[in-house]
């Protein structure tokens, strides 16, 4: 019964998101396919940090390789005449998995040189990732649309709320196929100990290098959907705050399982919103104290509170 148990949650709340686009306004479902969005990032940030033990400060320049592609490829050059790059016009849903592919290559690129770091140090690597990103996309406007960005057709709450959960739901069917197997198995070895891992046999190159890949694809959907539901990508969409906000939801959903991820997700798009309903002078306060109060209750995340509820029963 208690193995059960998450899977019959899970059930439950994809029942419970098929049920609301019927009775939820256009900007409720524009929020909860924001949720859906932040998902998709915390998942692939999930994949690095919770299971091969990798600190990301820069998840958020992956989102911005995946939210520029999606952009370029569905830009309206009579509202971007700055833009000169030209690329085929594609539906957006085609632009997702291009941009996924796109984020994961540069995962790649990323993951290659950061095998030598571990601990503060890759923190700072990546920090640096994500601090330069946006700014290159400033010095070439002929590709970017420079500071202004690039300018998108507006999609409607329900088509955003249909796209994000659709594509949060196969990256998680994804993820989690991989990492109950073979990968998987890879992955929590060399979080636990590197020594026990390449005495075993674990490839350490390989796997680190892989799960930086497949984290930065799950970012460039996430970053692909952001752009689309803004309505354009600009280096503003894609502050260094991103890489936190991240960061934040994967600790509060819990680092090392997947099932926290729709409360991190849910977590990092509404206390804002009520914290701002608490305080308007003061909305960060606010939102500082809930995560200090939410790490003190539950310091391993809602999947560790889920865990000790389970035992429990």
């Amino acid at each position: 019964m208690r193995k059960a148990a998450p899977y019959a949650a899970a059930a439950a709340f994809a029942a419970a998101l098929a049920i609301l686009p019927l009775h939820a306004t256009d900007y409720q479902q524009f929020e909860w396919a924001s949720v859906g969005v932040y998902a998709c990032a915390i998942l692939g940030l999930n994949v690095l940090t919770g299971y091969t033990g990798q600190i990301s400060l820069g998840h958020g320049a992956f989102m911005a390789i995946g939210g520029y592609t999606a952009a370029l490829f569905t830009e309206s050059r009579l509202l971007n005449p700055s833009v000169t790059l030209v690329l085929p016009h594609l539906n957006p849903l085609l632009t997702l998995p291009i941009a996924g592919a796109l984020a994961g290559v540069a995962g790649l690129v990323v993951g290659i040189p950061a095998l030598r770091l571990s601990g503060l140090y890759l923190a700072l690597a990546t920090f640096a990732v994500a601090v330069s990103v946006p700014s290159l996309a400033k010095r070439f406007p002929g590709q970017t649309g420079g500071t202004t960005g690039i300018v998108l057709d507006v999609h409607t709450g329900r088509w955003l709320y249909e796209v994000s959960w659709s594509s949060a739901a196969v990256l998680f069917v994804l993820v989690w196929i991989l990492l109950r197997g073979r990968v998987g198995r890879a992955f929590r070895a060399v979080r636990d100990s590197e020594t026990a891992a390449v005495s075993s046999g674990v490839d350490l190159a390989l796997y680190k290098t892989l799960a930086f890949g497949i984290s930065a694809a799950c970012a460039g959907v996430a970053g692909a959907l952001l752009a689309l539901s803004a309505g354009f990508a600009s280096p503003d969409t894609f502050p260094l705050l991103l890489s936190l906000t991240i960061l934040i939801g994967a600790v509060v959903a819990g680092l090392g399982s997947l099932w926290g991820v729709l409360v991190g997700a849910a977590f990092v798009e509404f206390l804002p919103v009520y914290a701002q309903d608490v305080s308007k002078q003061a909305p960060s306060v606010v939102y500082g104290l809930a995560l200090v109060a939410i790490m003190l209750v539950a310091p391993t995340g809602f999947a560790g509170l889920l865990r000790r509820a389970l035992r429990r029963g």
